[in-house]
């Protein structure tokens, strides 16, 4: 079954190690949901929190799991935690993936501020070799949904 996922992170500090994600779910045939680039979230930020939740539930329609990418600044961030509430809300699969240690675009690395909240799945993107089992990671936190 082809899933479609939800993938959660701070933008300012983790959107290129996001994409590095998010690529290697694409590139594996697979569709990806929560990317925006700088300028429409900018965009987004100026119309006020209405919109940004309005297009964080539009993103998540049509989701089978949320993927929180977990970097050094995510459990600080209100809109990942909406982003968690809404995904239990509509019953989503849920699982984290550290991603601190993926390279940003100047070479450096990060401390991850914690993990999600116990009793979902967390791995660690580099150490776990996420390139090749998140997609397995995915089905097991959908089937855990029952989704």
């Amino acid at each position: 079954m082809a899933r479609r996922a939800f993938f959660s992170f701070k933008y300012k500090s983790d959107v290129s190690r996001a994409m590095v994600v998010r690529n290697s779910w694409v590139t594996q045939g697979k569709e990806a949901a929560g990317f925006v680039d700088a300028a429409d979230f900018e965009k987004l930020k100026k119309q006020g929190d209405a919109a940004i939740q309005k297009w964080i539930d539009g993103q998540l329609n049509g989701t089978s799991v949320t993927v929180v990418l977990v970097g050094a600044e995510t459990c600080s961030s209100r809109w990942v935690k909406y982003e968690i509430e809404k995904s239990i809300e509509i019953g989503n699969g849920l699982l984290g993936i550290d991603v601190s240690k993926i390279k940003d675009l100047q070479g450096n690395e990060s401390d991850r501020c914690g993990k999600i909240s116990k009793g979902y799945s967390f791995y660690l993107w580099n150490k776990d070799d996420g390139y090749n089992n998140m997609g397995d990671w995915i089905e097991a936190a959908a089937k855990a949904a029952g989704r």
